[in-house]
């Protein structure tokens, strides 16, 4: 059986990019089974990048044989699955909140949202509702990434340092636009259980330091000059290794998808949603240091 797909917030690449491996089986990296077939355009007036692309993301969706439809709850009426797209954090809840009581399964593209507040608002909804929901970056499963992760004769991870492009969205709380991949590249690696995060920075560099409960360090250099790559150096016991993740043949976006499919198939997510809420704790914390300078305690953040 064919999944029909619902996407909602067509103002990013993304909706394209997933359509095109959907449903061109002469793509590289074509997912059968599935078929975007109704969305809501959505966009924020007040977010440039958000709102310059409905128009073209329309239709392309349209060309690729969608239903366009006035409002998310339309589209989740009409579909086994949904893909929530919306460039804009901020709007995330209220959209998740339209169209938890008609569709159970959900992937919402990163920000998952731009508060620990409503990030915990949209779990609550989907506990309660029984939604089965995910969100990630694609970053985190790059697959320069993978295969750092599957090396098994070097000895346990003892930290990981970062790399990735750091641009700022006036609209996008600090780490919530861009620095949300450089994070979860660090939870793929280290896991959940970060106790403090430290934020330094300049005009064009930052480097945000968190220290986890068994005593490991995870850092993101972020840059806003140079090449603007993703990469990560992963320290074990017997050797430290680097992967440029920019530089990897498969896209990361081939990879996402895949795990977002699984997801779509069988029912059950792929990544916790309290880990997904653990890395919204982390980036309120960096937010935060990076007003102040000083190391904040996660156990701070929400309270």
């Amino acid at each position: 059986m064919t999944i029909r797909i619902g996407m909602i917030g067509l103002d990013t690449s993304h909706v394209q990019i997933f359509t095109e491996m959907l449903h061109n089986p002469e793509h590289p990296h074509h997912i059968p089974g599935a078929r975007v077939t109704a969305a809501y355009p959505g966009g924020s007036p007040d977010f440039p990048l958000s709102i310059g692309r409905v128009a073209g993301y329309t239709r392309m969706l349209v060309e690729a044989g969608a239903t366009i439809v006035d409002s998310p709850a339309e589209v989740a009426a009409q579909v086994d699955a949904i893909m929530l797209e919306s460039a804009d954090g901020r709007v995330h809840l209220e959209q998740f909140r339209q169209i938890a009581p008609l569709c159970k399964r959900v992937f919402i593209d990163k920000p998952f949202a731009t508060s620990l507040q409503e990030a915990e608002m949209i779990a609550g909804l989907a506990a309660a509702h029984g939604v089965t929901l995910m969100s990630s970056s694609s970053l985190r499963y790059a697959q320069g990434l993978e295969e750092l992760l599957a090396i098994e004769d070097e000895g346990e991870i003892d930290g990981v340092d970062g790399l990735c492009p750091l641009p700022l969205e006036e609209t996008q709380p600090g780490l919530f636009w861009y620095g949300i991949h450089g994070v979860e590249m660090l939870y793929r690696l280290l896991g959940p259980g970060c106790v403090s995060v430290q934020a330094t920075r300049s005009g064009l560099h930052e480097v945000i330091a968190g220290v986890w409960r068994d005593g490991r360090i995870g850092t993101l250099r972020g840059e806003r000059a140079g090449l603007g790559r993703f990469g990560v150096t992963v320290h074990r016991r017997q050797r430290s290794r680097f992967a440029d993740l920019s530089a990897q043949p498969k896209p990361y976006y081939a990879s996402l998808l895949e795990q977002v499919m699984t997801m779509f198939r069988t029912g059950v997510a792929v990544l916790p949603i309290e880990e997904t809420l653990e890395i919204v704790r982390f980036i309120e914390a960096a937010n935060r240091s990076r007003e102040s300078g000083a190391a904040v305690r996660m156990e701070e953040i929400g309270f």
